[in-house]
């Protein structure tokens, strides 16, 4: 979505044009082509062998099925700035009737707001961002050609940020096809088209720069990063590969101006290819849910969990809880077991392992490749629809730290931190009341508040329980992490902790803890 804007003129590119002009006024000027004298043995050069490509043919094919979006949207009375009396440069001059210095009375209000789109099929399907059209109360789409329609929302889906408009012409639609965006890869050449600043019909070119970023925007985040310059207003637009497929829908830019600096994102277009086909036949998108909360697997639990060699950010997802009655506990999942595929798809990370199962077709069946005690298994699961107010079937990074021992005090649950912390009456453990500054525990990602449920495989329920198998953990393999199971905020997690070594405090209970 792009604001308005104004033009200026850049002193800078003044200075530099006046240089140019200045280097061209002086050179030789070029010989004519009637005067023979000096046009005998003129260097004529011939077509070069790496020619920089020429996209003006592609450009000219798929334009006119790239719009432009405008959206228009009402603003509450409580969402507007409130102008004191007096205008903006007069603070002595109130507004004719208004007390002067009171704020003045506000009224909901009409805004725009503008995109990009295009046109996926003669029918007038068309591909934008969720965020071009949430909230509006009308849709406006302008062709190529000027020509504006209205359009009909039907349907978005904010875990994407995809939105699919439907406009109606008389006359014959251009349209695009979807590619293969499995085949792009980083160095091919993207040309991006859509309507920056409210500037329709502009054209970016660049390179894929890499693949499957996480942004922070949502939990299936695996966006593709360029450098076509992508600006507001490139919302929804199109990123088209050399064969004139789009490969991409430009969403979001890292920007510390808020301008293109080079680093753009855009959904891969096989994400496109089934949110869309859902969106069209239903106005929503169903995804595979099987319930299960998830962690990354650092290098200290890895060894922890007896996991086989594997690459730093290729470790799996380690499942941190698993629902009650849900389809991962129906199945077998238990915590710390570490998912490595998904029906034959290698799992990498807990983002991967949220992608994977959200593309399952719920009622269907999903083979899950896991680690269990260091022992590979294979378990089915039977996937379930996740509903609109439930997270994905894996969750991102919890902090956690590296290696390190440990160096906390402990406390059994009292009526006071039970209420403080929010835990369930169910809820058993040692409370973490104190991290040492600089110690091992507070570079394992430890933290005050923090409920102790478990060490290893044994569940613990006080702090002595938990400082004796965390000693007898140590006693076994004094080299090899500890593996403790915590709750924080609510949620299950799981902290290889290194704690061989070093000093163990006193916890409250008189027993001692680690």
């Amino acid at each position: 979505m792009a604001p308005r804007t104004k033009h200026r003129r850049l002193t800078a590119t003044l200075l530099a044009s006046t240089a140019a002009l200045t280097v061209i006024l002086s050179a030789p000027l070029p010989a004519f082509a009637g005067d023979a004298a000096q046009h005998e043995g003129a260097i004529q050069p011939t077509e070069l062998p790496h020619a920089l490509p020429d996209f003006v043919a592609l450009v000219k094919q798929v334009k006119p099925a790239v719009v432009s979006i405008t959206s228009k949207m009402r603003v509450p009375a409580d969402e507007q700035p409130q102008m004191q009396g007096g205008f903006p440069g007069f603070p002595g001059f109130p507004f004719p009737g208004v007390p002067f210095g009171q704020a003045q009375p506000s009224r909901p209000r009409t805004t725009e707001a503008r995109g990009s789109g295009f046109i996926i099929d003669a029918d007038g399907t068309v591909v934008t961002n969720n965020h071009v059209v949430k909230g509006a109360t009308s849709v406006t789409v302008t062709l190529a050609d000027g020509t504006e329609l209205p359009a009909k929302i039907l349907g978005r889906d904010a875990r994407t940020d995809l939105a699919v408009l439907k406009i109606t012409s008389k006359k014959r639609l251009p349209f695009i096809l979807l590619g293969d965006s499995s085949a792009a890869e980083p160095g091919a050449w993207v040309v991006a088209v859509g309507n920056p600043f409210g500037l329709g019909g502009s054209v970016t070119l660049g390179i894929v720069s890499a693949l499957g970023r996480d942004i922070g925007e949502g939990p299936y985040d695996s966006f593709m990063q360029v450098d076509a310059a992508i600006n507001p207003g490139n919302s929804g637009g199109p990123l088209f590969n050399q064969d004139g497929k789009v490969v991409g829908v430009n969403t979001a830019i890292t920007s510390p101006s808020g301008g293109s600096v080079g680093i753009g994102f855009a959904i891969p277009s096989n994400t496109v290819k089934a949110i869309v086909a859902q969106l069209k036949k239903s106005g929503h998108v169903t995804r595979g849910y099987i319930g299960v909360e998830t962690q990354p697997v650092t290098s200290a639990m890895a060894g922890a969990l007896k996991l086989p060699e594997a690459d730093n950010e290729d470790r799996g997802a380690l499942v941190a809880g698993v629902e009650p009655d849900s389809p991962a506990a129906r199945a077998g999942l238990q915590p710390r077991d570490v998912i490595l595929g998904v029906n034959g798809t290698k799992v990498g990370s807990p983002k991967e392992l949220a992608i994977a199962i959200a593309g399952v077709v719920p009622g269907s069946h999903a083979s899950l490749k896991i680690i269990r005690n260091g022992a590979a298994e294979s378990l089915d699961v039977t996937v379930t629809t996740l509903a609109a107010d439930q997270g994905a079937a894996g969750v991102g990074d919890n902090g956690e730290g590296g290696s390190g021992g440990l160096g906390v005090n402990l406390s059994p649950i009292t009526p006071q931190l039970r209420q403080q912390l929010n835990l369930a009456d169910s809820a058993r453990g040692a409370i973490i009341t104190e991290i040492k500054p600089g110690s091992p525990a507070e570079s394992a990602g430890l933290q005050a508040g923090d409920l102790i449920t478990g060490v290893g495989d044994k569940a613990v329920s006080t702090p002595a329980e938990a400082a004796r198998a965390i000693r007898a953990a140590i006693a076994a393999n004094p080299a090899q992490a500890v593996v403790l199971r915590i709750l924080r905020n609510g949620q299950p997690l799981f902290i290889g902790a290194q704690i061989g070594g070093g000093d163990q405090p006193d916890g409250d209970s008189g027993d001692g803890a680690p």
